[in-house]
């Protein structure tokens, strides 16, 4: 009997000193806004939350894609546990280190706030990424977007979007707002910019020529997102994002993702890849499904727009 106690005690042992374990993870995150900053919180507070012990090492490229590479050669150096890409950008460099680097080759690359995945070249199949690389994608539900700005303007004719057509992510947006503009009836007109500094003069060239405008979970764009509200309350232009969290920002309204939420699940993954083991090529890639309406009155007021009661009844937060 004694000694099948010890044998237990020992296994017991061996599995908490396993979950004891603490994991390094680098990462990649292509700019700072609050949509990517909740990202990471999120997390880093899923994996806390599910006991798994982690030290970061946060790099951050500012939305510089010369140094988004250079952060991900650094990675190598750093011989992660896991390594976690934000934003599409930062994944395409740390998926392109992969090939170089043996360290890499081995660690698992999980990718977060990715909007296409396939067509970021990423991954071969969103059931079979086929690589060293997994995550969860955040394909905008464009069509749910489009129906929530025609509530607002049921007579919506010219529709404005400021990207950048350098990000793959954006590129894909914007074909799925001009295929919802097809079926509904209205016009998508294109401002697109190259860095921050451009999105101003972008926003400037669509009043006149839109009724509204609209806003992808474009990096560039949303770093700068402040320039397009500036120009928006001036000229009395309505301005819709894909992000909850620019609607606290200035923008009227969004139906959109929880970020927080997002990189929560994105956590529950790392923990799969971590600690049991999980194969990132033969783990799916995730979507995340749930959406969230936030309303933002007081800059719905200064860009004069009048919220249909339904909206406001239907709003899972208001600001004032």
């Amino acid at each position: 009997m004694k000694k099948a106690i010890m044998t237990v005690l020992c296994i017991l042992a061996f599995v908490c000193q396993g979950h004891a374990a603490t994991y390094s993870i680098s990462v990649n995150q292509f700019v700072e806004h609050p949509s990517l900053d909740a990202v990471l919180k999120g997390f880093q507070d899923s994996l806390k939350a599910q006991g798994v012990n982690a030290t970061y090492s946060v790099h951050n490229a500012q939305a510089n894609m010369a140094t988004a590479n250079q952060i991900a050669a650094q990675i190598a150096g750093e011989k992660p546990d896991l390594v976690l890409a934000v934003a599409t950008p930062s994944a395409q460099a740390c998926a392109v280190a992969t090939k170089k680097s043996p360290v890499l080759a081995v660690a698992p690359l999980l990718f977060t706030a990715i909007t296409d995945p396939v067509g970021a070249g990423l991954v071969d199949d969103l059931q079979k990424p086929g690589k060293n690389i997994t995550g969860v994608s955040d394909m905008l539900p464009v069509d749910k977007h489009m129906a929530m700005i025609l509530r607002f303007f049921p007579n919506l004719k010219k529709l404005g979007v400021i990207y950048n057509a350098g990000e793959a992510n954006s590129k894909t947006t914007v074909a799925m707002v001009q295929t919802e503009g097809a079926k509904a009836g209205f016009e998508v007109v294109g401002a697109s910019v190259a860095k921050t500094s451009d999105v101003y003069q972008a926003a400037k060239s669509l009043v006149g020529k839109v009724d509204a405008i609209y806003l992808p979970t474009d990096n560039t764009v949303i770093s700068a997102l402040e320039s397009v509200i500036k120009v928006c309350e001036q000229e009395k232009l309505p301005v819709f994002s894909a992000d909850v969290d620019s609607v606290q920002r200035g923008t009227v309204a969004a139906l959109a993702f929880d970020y927080y939420q997002h990189g929560y699940q994105t956590g529950l993954m790392a923990k799969r890849l971590l600690v049991d083991k999980a194969d990132p090529g033969t783990t799916c890639v995730e979507t995340q499904q749930e959406l969230v309406l936030h309303l933002n009155q007081k800059a719905a007021a200064k860009m004069g727009v009048k919220v249909p009661e339904d909206v406001l009844k239907d709003a899972d937060k208001i600001y004032k």
